[in-house]
């Protein structure tokens, strides 16, 4: 903050690689915006609207903003899921929501169990005001950092040992920061465990329409209805949380949303909302915007080709640098591996490497053990929020870091091996004069 890049103000500023922000489809939202001026002066036909939408509004939220909002839903999940607009509880963005959610189904001192690594805001979104505690399901890059039986298990029986009542699981899928969708085989295994247990899952889908590559994205809604879940318990204790900040690249409207299939949820939530509403002005924008079939379908798409490139643009540059990353088909970052960098295998070598990172080479990444990732070396570089040319000079400052890393590394084992062997003959020489003696 403050020495932030700038390519003419501050060119040897630090460029900012930890905000997943998705700065790369603004001038598809913004030739929408110039070709439907009614939306954006808040008219209806031509005629001002501004009295209206500036007066008390429904703390449901307006029909047609929900009604739109579902139908996006649906058209990011291939249409394989539908949903009731009924079931919408609209919220002050996705922080909102996950904070509602919790004050909705735990109680103080309650947990939830979460894998790891994951989204350090979750820390403050779900703990701070609820009272409620995390328990971490430990995830490793032994599987690529994938749920398992026996790490769902181990966490709820910690729960227990420090008897904490556990109320259910939260996941994010796609998966901040990992970058990767969850499979099916981890869905059925989490809907079996939670039906196993009698606790909830919640499903944090904010990045759904971010997904790039194969495979495709799963929702959890879409396993609910193949199994044949509908209507029984586990149905009502499954809930999704979703935000237009990162399919759409919307964080400054502050739109996000809850979707449940329990009524009781779904009206403790709505009575709840009115704490963090999201404006009038704003959901008669977005109804027109995603009212707008076309549009939807265009921005989705290329919004997914760029991601695309620019994906692949920071894997090739960190390739170059000789280093690797998770592979990974959806979000706005990469998972990166620079255990190879550390001069220990320890958390204090991570933050003494993030540090240098920061400082040295200019760059602002995120630590693994900011996510609470059981391994260091980890970290989290985000590639959405800059233009192509800054993701460029940011993997020529990685590349020339890793090399000069390189450098003195053999520098340093070259004066190691002389001072071995300039010791090696003084002790050669002291040994014959002590013979002497």
């Amino acid at each position: 903050e403050k020495n932030p890049y700038d390519e003419i103000q501050n060119p040897k500023g630090i460029i900012q690689m930890g905000l997943a922000e998705n700065q790369l489809s603004f001038d598809l939202l913004e030739s929408w915006l110039s070709q439907n001026p009614d939306a954006a002066g808040f008219k209806r036909n031509g005629e001002s609207i501004f009295r209206e939408l500036a007066l008390f509004q429904d703390y449901h939220g307006l029909p047609a903003f929900k009604n739109a909002l579902v139908k996006f839903m649906a058209e990011i999940r291939g249409n394989k899921v539908t949903f009731d607009s009924n079931n919408l509880v609209l919220t002050a963005g996705a922080t909102s929501a996950n904070e509602t959610l919790m004050f909705c189904l735990a109680d103080r001192g309650d947990a939830f169990l979460l894998p790891t690594p994951y989204y350090p805001g979750f820390d403050r979104d779900l703990k701070w005001r609820t009272g409620a505690e995390i328990v971490p399901i430990q995830c490793t890059s032994s599987n690529e950092f994938r749920i398992t039986e026996s790490a769902l298990e181990e966490a709820y029986q910690e729960a227990k040992s420090r008897n904490l009542r556990v109320k259910g699981v939260l996941v994010t899928n796609p998966s901040n920061p990992l970058g990767t969708t969850l499979t099916r085989n981890e869905l059925e295994l989490l809907l079996s465990f939670v039906d196993t247990k009698g606790i909830h899952l919640i499903s944090d889908e904010i990045y759904s329409g971010t997904v790039f590559n194969s495979p495709n994205f799963v929702s959890v809604m879409e396993v609910l209805i193949e199994n044949d879940c509908m209507y029984t318990e586990v149905w009502d204790r499954v809930h999704i949380v979703y935000s237009l900040s990162k399919d759409l690249g919307l964080p400054g409207f502050r739109v996000g949303a809850i979707y449940s299939n329990d009524e009781l949820v779904v009206s403790a939530a709505t009575k709840m909302s009115s704490f963090g509403l999201i404006s009038s002005q704003t959901q008669y924008l977005l109804s027109a915007m995603l009212s707008d079939k076309k549009f939807r379908k265009k921005y989705v798409s290329e919004n997914q080709k760029r991601l695309k490139k620019r994906h692949a643009m920071l894997i090739t540059g960190l390739q170059n640098a000789g280093i690797s990353c998770l592979e990974s088909n959806a979000g706005l970052f990469c998972w990166v591996d620079m255990r190879h960098l550390l001069k220990s295998n320890t958390f204090e070598a991570e933050i003494e490497l993030w540090k240098e990172i920061v400082y040295q080479v200019g760059l602002n990444i995120s630590p693994g053990s900011s996510c609470h990732c059981t391994e260091p070396g980890w970290f989290r570089v985000c590639f959405a929020n800059m233009s192509e040319d800054t993701l460029t000079l940011a993997m020529r400052r990685i590349k020339s870091f890793v090399d000069s890393s390189a450098t003195s590394a053999d520098t340093h084992n070259n004066q190691t091996n002389q001072n071995t062997n300039t010791n090696s003959t003084k002790k050669k020489l002291f040994s014959k004069w002590g013979f002497r003696l």
